[in-house]
């Protein structure tokens, strides 16, 4: 770096806004008590490292851990990573989130180590390490802890034929059951196996309503590590009975049963149906029975949830493409084969990304093959509500919010009381019925590529191609701010093109935390920070940060699911980002910046900072100010500055370049030997033709149409359709057809014995009313099919004897 430009970057970078606050500093030359910190004469920022500007113990006090990610049922072994220390003199202590300490220890080649704890929370948990038995705690660090179904199936202990464990005691399910471990992953010689319950307790949603986790029993103490281990299960003791939500954990021998926050690994968490007593395993439907009935009774004392919940898209394609509000239930996905074991009937089931404000409660909405929903009042297969939603829900640690165990206790151990133990699913579907789409939005679609083309959340197309860093979005509803960086592409002659491209997109919604995705390199890596540090998904591709989830299940794709319902999607097209904004529609009227006004008006996306409105027959030119008025200013930047080349060409110099002069619509020129080409790959893609002549590079312009066709089929997912709602099939008889939306028929037959009075059949309309009420079916009233059946079936009958007479009296008569 040169040396000129370091004190000023550091001078802006340390009085610039980051995302949250800064840590107590200690002494000035050391990262003691200051990481996160970047003022003084050496930074313990994370930007320090790209910028050559580290305190030189940053690596002793700001720590990093391997592995960094597990379970929150805790027991994982963590190694700090560039610690050394080679004669411990006193104990090591690991204090996670300032309530939860656990001892470490450090081994013989002097590393140190610490075991995450069990924990009712996932996310980014901040711990602290003492060296000398707790006096001080001077170094810190982070942990992600994540729900216990997205740990590695490595890192469990695997209940084998896991169904048979949770179906233990009911018809033709005795014998043996069997457990196994990988044994590399937890070094012991010998072994003890227990039994953990779960269970929350006190009057629901009161400051009394505590999660806790129990050690109940030992299964196997001092036991050889073989990664194996097989028995007979026996009814548990009476006083362990009441816990029907559990799991298993393996630990070394040498610990004391049921210490707690030891290395350990944990099974799934299931249905304790193996380990109770012997009223159930002598008539399980009985016992099961009576669990059900005394759930639907407390149900009903409870307030109700699903009043709360956002209703679901009414289709397929609209879920799917809805993806900052929905998420794919990996237990029914499209995408893995449709593997719907507690939803027969549906190819593909979705959640709701954000807990109920009030309850902490979750939605599911399944849909079938033809892309319609399946509700619980037409199939068992049908989506069902989540009292407790399955991922939990921030502050977390309480019930209902705890993640995973909540949804446990409230909606899956019912329902194996009710729909398989005993056929009582009936009762468990009244109380969770599928929610219907009539009160359904879907979220408006805005978006940005190639060499930037924007399409407004109103459907306004332009192109603004300046360099430097822009406003895309800001929304005062929620505070919600989206930034990018624009910057030219260097060709392979090594020229630079007259036109430029995302390469950085940034977002924060009010004290969430800040997230960034850029392109680390020209070749098309993505990388993601939060806070303006580099993450890992070597381990997690699933993230829950502060006010939003993290999603990079693919490589070059990465989705920000705030908990405004807003999404933000980026992925990589040719050699620049592609960014796709979703609001719902409470942002209607809210949002300014590139990405328009949304208010069903394009006429005003045209919007400068002081309110002046642009037509929308502006040149190019004068479209080209609109966008360098939309420049990022540095006290409220949320994009990332930590080398040389940013620091220079972004953080030293005015957001907006004014003196470079890109290529504007007018002036695109495709020579002879080209048009052809642009001709047949582009058609009548605008995007993908001024791309070419701004770059010459068909690849670039193929990239553009490719993102500007998504963009399209993505908005033609999301068109609004209309739902009649649900048409019940009449009182002794049955319906025809589970599609409600217009367009839609149902018909309607009777079952024997009884006639239809009414319409046969009824069609949902434009205006979402049904052409027809469901009829009735009467008693004691045959139709007229039935009586014409009978009366030629009468006739036949006659007819036949009458022939038969007359053949008789022929043959008598010819003998």
């Amino acid at each position: 770096m040169k040396r000129s430009l370091l004190p000023w970057a550091l001078l802006l970078l340390a009085t610039a806004t980051g995302p949250g606050p800064q840590p107590t500093a200690g002494a000035l030359g050391s990262c003691s008590h200051r990481c996160g910190d970047r003022s003084g004469p050496c930074s313990c920022h994370p930007t320090c490292f790209g910028l050559g500007s580290c305190c030189l113990d940053i690596r002793d006090f700001c720590l990093e851990v391997l592995p960094y990610s597990g379970s929150m049922m805790g027991g994982k072994d963590l190694v700090v990573q560039h610690l050394n220390w080679s004669s411990p003199s006193d104990g090591v202590i690991c204090s996670f989130k300032e309530s939860v300490q656990t001892r470490g220890l450090v081994d013989s080649a002097g590393r140190v180590h610490c075991v995450s704890p069990l924990l009712y929370e996932t996310g980014r948990i901040p711990f602290t390490l003492s060296m000398d038995n707790g006096r001080s705690f001077l170094r810190s660090g982070t942990w992600l802890a994540v729900h216990p179904s997205k740990v590695s199936e490595s890192e469990k202990s695997q209940l084998v034929n896991e169904t048979r464990w949770q179906y233990y005691g009911t018809a033709g399910t005795h014998g043996n059951l069997t457990l196994t471990w990988n044994t590399s992953a937890l070094p012991a010689n010998f072994i003890t196996i227990e039994l953990w319950g779960y269970e929350e307790t006190g009057k629901p949603y009161s400051e009394e309503w505590t999660a806790t986790w129990s050690y109940l029993y030992s299964l196997a103490t001092n036991i050889h590590n073989s990664g194996y281990f097989t028995f007979t299960p026996k009814p548990a003791p009476r006083n362990y009975q009441r816990w029907e939500v559990g799991a298993l954990r393996i630990i070394d021998s040498k610990h004391h049963a049921g210490e707690k926050d030891v290395h350990a690994l944990w099974s799934n968490e299931h249905a304790l149906a193996w380990h109770l007593g012997d009223d159930f395993r002598e008539d399980p439907v009985a016992w099961a029975r009576t669990q059900c009935l005394a759930w639907e009774e407390q149900e009903d004392q409870l307030p109700d949830f699903l009043k709360e919940l956002p209703d679901c898209p009414c289709t397929l394609a609209q879920a799917r493409a809805d993806s900052g509000r929905f998420h794919t239930d990996y237990g029914c996905d499209i995408e893995h084969g449709s593997v719907c074991t507690y939803h027969p009937g549906a190819v593909h089931c979705v959640r709701s990304v954000q807990a109920s404000p009030r309850y902490g409660s979750g939605q599911q909405c399944c849909y079938t093959a033809a892309g319609m929903q399946l509700l619980t009042a037409d199939s068992t297969g049908g989506s069902t509500p989540d009292r407790g939603h399955d991922w939990g829900a921030p502050p977390y640690r309480v019930p209902p919010r705890v993640p995973g165990l909540s949804h446990w206790i409230y909606d899956v151990i019912s329902f194996y009381h009710c729909c398989l133990w005993a056929p009582e699913c009936s009762r468990y579907m009244q109380r969770r019925p599928s929610s219907d789409c009539r009160s359904y939005h879907p979220p408006r679609l805005a978006s940005a590529f190639g060499d930037p083309h924007f399409v407004t959340f109103d459907g306004t197309n332009y192109t603004f191609n300046g360099r430097g860093e822009y406003v895309l979005l800001e929304a005062v509803l929620t505070d919600l701010r989206v930034q990018a960086r624009a910057q030219t592409r260097t060709t392979p002659e090594g020229s630079q093109d007259r036109g430029t491209g995302l390469t950085a997109v940034a977002v924060q919604e009010g004290n969430s935390d800040v997230v960034e995705v850029r392109l680390a390199r020209r070749d098309g890596v993505l990388q993601v920070l939060l806070n303006q540090e580099v993450l890992s998904f070597a381990e997690q591709s699933w993230m829950d940060l502060k006010g939003m989830f993290l999603s990079a299940a693919a490589g070059d794709r990465v989705s920000v699911m705030l908990s405004s319902g807003a999404g933000l999607e980026v992925n990589v097209q040719g050699p620049f980002l592609s960014v796709t904004v979703l609001l719902p529609e409470k942002f209607l009227t809210h949002t300014r910046g590139l990405l328009g006004t949304l208010n069903d008006d394009p006429t005003d996306d045209f919007t400068m900072r002081s309110g002046q409105v642009l037509p929308p027959s502006t040149s190019s030119r004068e479209l080209f100010q609109f966008g360098a008025d939309w420049a990022v200013e540095n006290a409220s930047s949320l994009l990332t500055y930590d080398s040389e080349f940013l620091v220079t060409n972004f953080l030293l110099r005015p957001k907006h370049d004014s003196t470079f002069l890109p290529l504007f619509p007018e002036e695109i020129t495709s020579g002879p030997s080209q048009a052809a080409e642009v001709a047949e790959l582009c058609g009548d893609n605008m995007f993908c033709r001024f791309d070419v002549a701004a770059t010459g590079s068909t690849n670039v312009g193929n990239a553009s149409r490719v993102a500007h066709m998504q963009h399209l089929l993505r908005a033609q997912s999301l068109q609004p359709v209309v739902s009649c709602g649900r048409l019940a099939p009449p009182l002794n008889g049955r319906k025809e057809g589970m599609s409600y939306l217009a367009g839609s028929t149902v018909h309607f037959r009777c079952d024997n014995g009884y006639s239809l009075a009414g319409a046969e059949a009824s069609t949902c309309q434009a205006d979402g009313t049904w052409s027809r009420p469901t009829p009735m079916c009467q008693p004691g009233h045959r139709s007229y099919a039935v009586l014409l059946s009978i009366i030629f079936g009468g006739l036949a009958v006659v007819a036949l004897v009458a022939l038969v007479y007359v053949f008789l009296r022929r043959r008598k008569s010819s003998t």
